[in-house]
């Protein structure tokens, strides 16, 4: 089987570019079939580059780019504006077929509009939902849409639901993966007109396990597998679930640091509280894709460290190998065939 091919933009996010090259270095040290192409300039690669002489050098090709889309700026505008961006030549070589995938912890919003202005939606997807996974108490979830759309209809959702099901079933290994609607109430009369209009057609859909309505503060306690809304309130729920995180992070070190006792208390759990909260850290499973586009696209978070760089890539290999496409589009024909 043919290596896969990753775009990694070297000039996204914080942390770029060290991070973002020795991320995608560990990647290829862990595995032998991904080739990385990074995009961005040549000079400055090469230099940091250098610092890792066990990196497999035949596997990494270099793409030289001039400009870089900065946080702040309207992103159609950057897209169209900043050619020789890392970002834009980056979904370019996907579109052209020169690579399978593109990881960025650049732009939110101009990944999201490059992706599908560039890279282009498959056949049949109306929108391309980004979909991060998040921890649980069961394990993980997949939360689809948050940031993509926010005027998603019904039918948006629907397709959503089926796609992130694809997903978890073929990526994350989870046989027959229960999906649930974000609503504010686990009863059917409860929502806003998006989810009412939704759940007769999560309901009447057989290629998915639909097990109703679930509630944000059940998120992580695993209410489902692939919980299915539109982007503003998927988008809202996930920046509260990252800040109660750190602000339970912020308050527990205060309270083990807080007095001689707390100290000595701190030093005999330390070991299996570090065990236990590396269960819940979301790095480990990289960035978030967007489904429903030709290619990969993923959006690592802007604050990405190595190893969050290194999972987004290696979760790129795992897409490609699983053929997520392909079978996306054989769902969505199955369906249209059935209607």
């Amino acid at each position: 089987m043919n290596n896969t091919r990753i775009v990694v933009d070297a000039q996204g996010g914080d942390n770029a570019p060290d991070e973002i090259i020795k991320g995608a270095c560990a990647a290829l040290l862990a595995r032998d079939d991904i080739e990385i192409i990074f995009t961005g300039p040549e000079d400055t690669i090469r230099e940091k580059l250098s610092a890792f002489s066990d990196a497999p050098m035949d596997r990494i090709r270099i793409c030289n780019t001039t400009q870089v889309i900065e946080m702040a700026e309207p992103p159609v505008r950057a897209i169209r504006q900043k050619k020789d961006s890392s970002l834009v030549r980056g979904l370019m070589l996907v579109k052209e077929g020169e690579a399978d995938a593109f990881v960025s912890a650049g732009s939110t919003g101009a990944i999201l509009v490059g992706g599908q202005l560039i890279v282009g939606k498959l056949p049949g997807v109306k929108r391309a939902p980004l979909a991060p996974v998040i921890p649980t108490r069961k394990g993980v979830s997949l939360l689809i849409d948050c940031g993509a759309n926010v005027d998603a209809r019904p039918e948006h959702l629907l397709s959503f639901a089926r796609m992130g099901s694809v997903y978890m079933e073929n990526v994350l290994k989870k046989k027959n993966p229960t999906v649930g609607l974000l609503s504010i109430g686990t009863e059917e009369e409860k929502g806003n007109a998006l989810v009412k209009e939704t759940l007769p057609l999560l309901k009447e859909c057989d290629d998915i396990n639909f097990i109703g309505p679930v509630e944000a503060r059940d998120l992580p306690f695993g209410a489902a597998d692939v919980v299915v809304t539109e982007a503003f309130a998927g988008n809202v729920a996930l920046k509260t679930y990252e800040g109660t995180a750190r602000m339970l992070g912020s308050v527990l070190k205060e309270t083990l640091t807080s007095s001689v006792r707390s100290k000595v208390g701190a030093a005999l759990i330390l070991p299996s509280l570090k065990k236990s909260m590396k269960a819940y850290d979301a790095s480990r499973y990289g960035g978030a894709p967007l489904l429903g586009l030709k290619g990969l696209v993923v959006k690592a978070h802007g604050s990405s460290k190595a190893v969050e760089i290194k999972n987004a890539i290696l979760q790129c290999s795992a897409f490609s190998k699983e053929d997520i496409n392909g079978k996306i589009l054989e769902r969505i024909s199955s369906r249209k065939e059935e209607q």
